[in-house]
């Protein structure tokens, strides 16, 4: 290590991964938005938020426990242009309240970290 490379930490930091708890109020504010699936939701927080990852083990972990809650249904949906079909994700209806709240929370915690 060089004296250079601790300026070039913080003039260019890694990415943040998110945890558990700032996952599951990320896809709830996506999906508040419409329905998605496990690859778009990683693929739209490295476009809308270029300083943060999400990793696969993260991402379907929070969505279990998404829908262990009944928060979110998950149900199959073939994509024009895809092979295969998506396993594609909602809020339940009975949870738009509580996910209004945690989408506020993850909404407070980027605005936190940028300002």
């Amino acid at each position: 290590m060089k004296l250079e490379d601790i300026y070039q930490f913080f003039e260019n930091p890694p990415p943040t991964y998110l945890c558990q708890e700032l996952a599951i109020c990320y896809i709830l504010s996506v999906l508040r938005q419409g329905e998605s699936y496990g690859t778009e939701l990683i693929q739209r927080l490295e476009t809308e938020y270029p300083t943060y990852r999400l990793s696969d083990t993260v991402l379907y972990s929070a969505i279990k426990f998404l829908e262990d809650e009944r928060a979110i249904n998950g149900y199959w949906k073939k994509l024009e242009g895809r092979g295969r079909p998506r396993r594609m994700y909602q809020v339940s209806p009975e949870w738009q309240v509580q996910a209004q709240d945690l989408t506020r929370l993850w909404q407070e915690y980027i605005n936190g970290r940028t300002n």
